[in-house]
């Protein structure tokens, strides 16, 4: 079976705490898939989301932080930081994967 072009994103406890990230990577038309990564720390997960992604750019969480990683980084070294309590930046989190994958500029992240 092929695998699909797309960002994985390692799913936590609770999916709909990232919908602002989903949204984020829709406005910028890139395909993306929820699914599980058996690996418990988060940004190992983000890691392993990356290296499986046909697109190299993975995404994990936990409880208060989204991980933005690309398979061409060391594994403990995510590209991008941000808190789940922050819809915006967690909405240019998404958008900053998407536009990793097109490589076009960032949106700002703080």
């Amino acid at each position: 079976m092929t695998k699909k072009p797309e960002i994985i994103i390692a799913s936590g406890d609770d999916d709909q705490r990232i919908q602002a990230l989903l949204y984020g990577i829709e406005e910028e038309e890139i395909p993306f898939k929820v699914t599980t990564v058996a690996v418990e720390e988060p940004i190992a997960r983000a890691y392993e989301s990356a290296i499986e992604s046909q697109l190299s750019v993975g995404i994990a969480y936990d409880q208060s932080f989204a991980y933005l990683h690309f398979k061409n980084l060391p594994p403990e070294t995510p590209l991008f930081k941000v808190s789940l309590d922050d819809q915006d930046q967690l909405n240019r989190l998404g958008a900053n994967a998407a536009r990793l994958v097109k490589g076009v500029p960032f949106k700002e992240i703080e």
